[in-house]
């Protein structure tokens, strides 16, 4: 979810996600958009007791590494454990305060940094040259999950290579999910692992109805947004004219870091239903329960779903109910 609702409500979502039987909750950290994550996890650790809580997804340079590393080490306290770190190379976060994404190498330095902060281990700060450590986790250090965000080949192969996990933020297109973990494996191969070492999440915005036009109609503002930017992988011949066309509104939302997730109306309506489906999950509960299954077919181990961003609260919140309905015997 991204928490640009009152701490209360994504309090409220949190929960009944729990209740619902998700597995994990993912909390979009941006800091000029968003409430701040931080306080979020830390309050939905102590109100919940079985969901995962992570960040849907979280950067290396809004907060020193000894700062990220010992919140980190606090949610996963207050939750018993409960904690995953989603984490990518910045954009609205960074791009919002005037700074450029960190290159890969630099990520993967920091998330090595993280484990040793939360193994207990020292580092040393390349600023000033400092040695420091979690006085407090020395002796009792905390094993926290990392999942890397990635799009393209390189940070894909950097997901492979260092995370537990990878968040594919690549749309939906099971010929694209299999391109992408092609990289994730050749990462995974150079640290001595194979793909089934990696917890494969694919993050899509959902929609979902009894009416799947209407559910198509909900998804394309965002899906707009994320076609306008680089799409680093090969992409089906069928979506391509779809795509370039929607491409053509791009210029009108450079250097904007606010309200990211939506594009204006009138773009949206100029998506197509073939770009719909290759970069979203919407339509019917039998639609969507047939893409699951394919999705698992491809190696994809967890479905992570936004619901439709730009609908109202209570539509939402139905979102997670009924998709949490699908595939489940109503006897």
């Amino acid at each position: 979810m991204y928490p640009s609702e009152p701490a209360s409500q994504v309090l409220e979502l949190t929960r009944t996600a729990e209740e619902l039987g998700y597995s994990h909750v993912w909390i979009g950290d941006s800091q000029n958009n968003w409430r701040e994550a931080a306080a979020l996890l830390g309050a939905a650790a102590v109100s919940t007791s079985t969901v995962v809580l992570g960040t849907g997804v979280t950067n290396v340079v809004t907060r020193h590494q000894s700062v990220f590393a010992s919140m980190w080490a606090t949610v996963s306290e207050l939750s018993s454990g409960r904690a995953a770190v989603g984490v990518g190379t910045g954009f609205t976060a960074l791009g919002s305060i005037g700074h450029k994404p960190v290159p890969l190498k630099t990520l993967e330095t920091r998330i090595r940094e993280f484990r040793d902060l939360t193994g207990g281990r020292s580092v040393t700060d390349d600023v000033t040259a400092t040695e420091y450590r979690l006085d407090y986790l020395v002796g009792s250090p905390r094993r926290i999950p990392v999942y890397v965000a990635a799009s393209g080949p390189k940070a894909l192969r950097t997901a492979g290579r260092v995370g537990d996990g990878v968040i594919l933020l690549i749309g939906t297109a099971p010929e694209v999910i299999t391109e992408a973990l092609s990289y994730v494996r050749e990462g995974a191969e150079e640290s001595g692992r194979s793909l089934a070492d990696i917890d494969v999440v694919l993050w899509t915005e959902i929609a979902m109805g009894d009416d799947p036009v209407r559910a198509r109609d909900h998804v394309r503002g965002p899906v707009a947004r994320m076609v306008m930017r680089w799409l680093p992988l090969t992409l089906p011949e069928r979506i391509v004219p779809g795509i370039e066309h929607v491409r053509t509104f791009a210029a009108e939302y450079e250097g904007n870091y606010y309200g990211h997730k939506l594009a204006k109306a009138e773009h949206a309506r100029e998506v197509t239903d073939e770009v719909v489906d290759a970069f979203s999950l919407a339509g019917t509960p039998a639609e969507i329960e047939r893409r699951l299954s394919e999705f698992a077919a491809v190696g994809v181990d967890q479905v992570a779903v936004v619901p439709a961003y730009g609908t109202n609260w209570a539509d939402r919140i139905e979102t997670v109910r009924a998709f949490a309905s699908v595939g489940q015997d109503p006897r």
